[in-house]
């Protein structure tokens, strides 16, 4: 599933190719994923130029003259494509056409992907916001593994299994640490490690895929990657299962308990 460093780098490449460009036609392929009518998206978008592509959390927010936003959540296997014609797409979800012939598509075989129309604020921060007192408060709640809290959109947006896992190597804190019982100076490492890994990340993904609206691309990671069996610190990578998600971690991470 991308993650907050991929979809950064997604709305930065959308926004480059298709802003100023005039939305003229939307079609719907499942519709149980678009949450209004093709006439009501259409009332609302349709002729309108596209202002700006954002990221919010884990959605790509696309901000339209007249006020409205078309949010769109890939999900696990959901696919953008922008082509140079509006031929439909396998497994549409949603296409936007615009006056130029381009259309954007969101394609998913597991047809999990949607669209919403003017997606309601969230007020859950988003990952590159908190800091180290917002984790102390929401970690001493909690004997939940930290991993876990982590990964809790309700808690904080945008980061995913992936991240997680370079996250925590970074901070040298153990996934399986119950988020209370982490120290206070530790939580504050981990709050530095949060940003710089995602900061970090975001720069790699720009370097080595440019031009990348979908997909992921994760080659530089140093704990989360199939193919290391070491860090660069030349720790061994181990793994296990956290809340049914594969675990990514070394023995130079501290379990706090």
């Amino acid at each position: 599933m991308p993650e907050l460093p991929d979809l950064q780098v997604f709305s930065r490449n959308l926004t480059k190719s298709l802003q100023g460009k005039k939305l003229q036609k939307i079609t719907i392929g499942q519709s149980r994923n678009v949450k209004s009518s093709e006439k009501e998206l259409a009332e609302a978008l349709v002729g309108h130029e596209l202002s700006k592509v954002i990221r919010s959390g884990k959605e790509l927010h696309f901000e339209f003259g007249g006020g409205h936003v078309l949010g769109l959540h890939l999900m696990l296997h959901g696919q953008l494509i922008l082509a140079g014609d509006d031929r439909e797409q396998k497994s549409l979800i949603i296409a936007l056409t615009f006056d130029d012939g381009h259309a954007l598509s969101l394609t998913d075989f597991q047809k999990a992907a949607t669209a919403t129309l003017d997606p309601k604020p969230n007020a859950t921060p988003d990952a590159l916001e908190v800091d180290a007192a917002h984790l102390e408060k929401v970690f001493a709640k909690t004997r939940t593994p930290v991993k876990t809290v982590l990964m809790d959109q309700k808690v904080l947006r945008g980061i995913g299994n992936a991240y997680a896992d370079e996250i925590l190597w970074d901070a040298r804190i153990s996934p399986f640490s119950p988020a209370n019982k982490i120290p206070k100076a530790n939580v504050a490492d981990l709050a530095k490690s949060l940003k710089k890994v995602l900061h970090h990340a975001e720069t790699e993904i720009l370097k080595n895929k440019p031009d990348i609206i979908s997909g992921e691309y994760r080659d530089f990671m140093e704990v989360h990657n199939s193919r290391k069996t070491k860090t660069s610190t030349g720790a061994a990578i181990k793994q296990g299962v956290i809340s049914s998600r594969k675990t990514y971690y070394t023995d130079e991470q501290q379990l706090f308990e």
